[in-house]
């Protein structure tokens, strides 16, 4: 083990000898590891930000939320759009039935929308997403609040114009001032703000994100915006995940009683849940990732072929060095330590160098893709780098490995 040692030390000073006499030469090689390197973090940075992003929209949804809506989450090649569009709206009244009727149910709140403008003083918001949902809400789906409290029951059955306010629309219409009794209006009507969500931080920019977003009571989004020919979604609690399969099951009989079908008509609705789109989006996101796996590969690949030309060239340049030292007793272990130290330093230098270049051009794609980059994608690259070292720089440490010692010193 000494003995490795000290070979692998002494293989560390020569290639750092040789690398230094050839300035140039080394860095035009890593050119091709460093776009490799560029391309691998890139791609992990905008896949990871992909998956995380995904992941915390799932957490939105629930793991033991079950939607019923007139639409699928996602079609497949055969979806006939047509039926879906003749299917009659959800009704509000369906979470009525299922509360009453359910045994799996916990809690179910009709939720509805629509894009308003909100406006408060001389600020004025556009195409603000306003939500409709009964009291039921904070039982169906995490709320928390930063100050203020949600709509009673009273407070929806009676249509009271309250309303709660994400964050993210309480710094912009109360940048100095305090949001909770002031009056604010939605599309020209007013409500009063009775809370204020706490801040969700990430994609909070996004229009779609509970930071631009606010909270109405049913009664009283029905009373101001009305509800015919609305998509309703009616959102169900499990409690539990593991019987997310059997309350859809009664869920959907308790459906089609309540909408009048007979035994051989089909549902006129559809049940969603997380599993479901998880299932649905795999071979989607599988592709992407074989895309981008792909893409990258072939990236390493060119560079890993730079590395190991300019290797063979290193080895024929030193060929009269390689027979001094079989020569004086270095044996062939000791000569293919040394080549591949060196492919690896090189490979190592251009992944450094990749890897500051990423990093900004990681912070630029954030602000266009959702984009995350940790340090578990850079140790991947480093041990990237160092694998194409070993694999392009093994044929040639090979080639100077095996020398013969009189021909290399006969080697002009």
């Amino acid at each position: 083990m000494r003995t490795l040692l000290l070979e692998i030390w002494e293989g560390l000073i020569i290639a750092l000898r040789a690398i230094r006499v050839n300035k140039m030469r080394a860095m035009l090689t890593t050119l091709g590891i460093i776009i490799g390197i560029v391309s691998v973090t890139a791609m992990a940075t905008v896949i990871n930000g992909i998956e995380k992003d995904f992941d915390e929209d799932m957490e939105e949804l629930g793991t033991d939320v079950i939607y019923i809506e007139k639409w699928p989450w996602v079609g497949g090649p055969g979806m006939k759009w047509w039926e879906y569009i003749n299917r009659p709206e959800i009704t509000a009244d369906l979470a009525e039935v299922i509360d009453e009727r359910s045994r799996f149910a916990q809690a179910a709140v009709p939720v509805v929308n629509t894009r308003r403008t909100v406006r408060f003083e001389g600020s004025t918001l556009s195409s603000i997403t306003v939500n409709g949902v009964s009291a039921e809400y904070p039982r169906v789906h995490v709320v928390n609040l930063d100050r203020g409290y949600f709509f009673t029951d009273i407070d929806n059955r009676s249509g009271r114009s309250v309303a709660i306010i994400g964050a993210g629309l309480a710094d912009e219409l109360f940048p100095i001032q305090e949001p909770l009794g002031k009056q604010i209006r939605v599309s020209g009507q007013r409500f009063q703000v009775i809370g204020v969500l706490e801040r969700k931080g990430s994609s909070a920019d996004s229009p779609d994100s509970a930071d631009q977003q606010l909270f109405i009571p049913i009664e009283a989004f029905k009373r101001v915006f009305g509800m015919e020919r609305r998509g309703v979604s009616v959102q169900v609690k499990v409690g539990n995940p593991e019987l997310i399969t059997a309350a859809s099951d009664e869920i959907t009989g308790i459906l089609r009683v309540a909408r009048g079908l007979d035994a051989f008509e089909d549902n006129d609705f559809e049940i969603n849940e997380q599993q479901s789109l998880r299932e649905q989006l795999a071979p989607v996101k599988g592709a992407i990732y074989a895309i981008g796996i792909f893409l990258t590969a072939l990236a390493l690949v060119v560079g890993g072929i730079g590395v190991m030309n300019i290797m063979f060239v290193s080895v024929k340049e030193r060929t009269r060095e390689i027979g001094i030292r079989k020569a004086v007793g270095a044996k062939r272990r000791t000569i293919l330590i040394q080549f591949l130290i060196e492919a690896i330093i090189i490979c190592c230098l251009g992944g450094l160098v990749g890897m500051l270049f990423a990093l900004p051009i990681a912070g630029a794609i954030r602000m266009i893709l959702p984009a995350f980059i940790d340090m578990g994608t850079v140790l991947i690259a480093f041990f990237i780098c160092i694998a194409v070292g070993v694999f392009f720089g093994l044929m040639p440490a090979w080639t100077a490995a095996k020398a013969e010692p009189i021909q290399a010193l006969r080697y002009e």
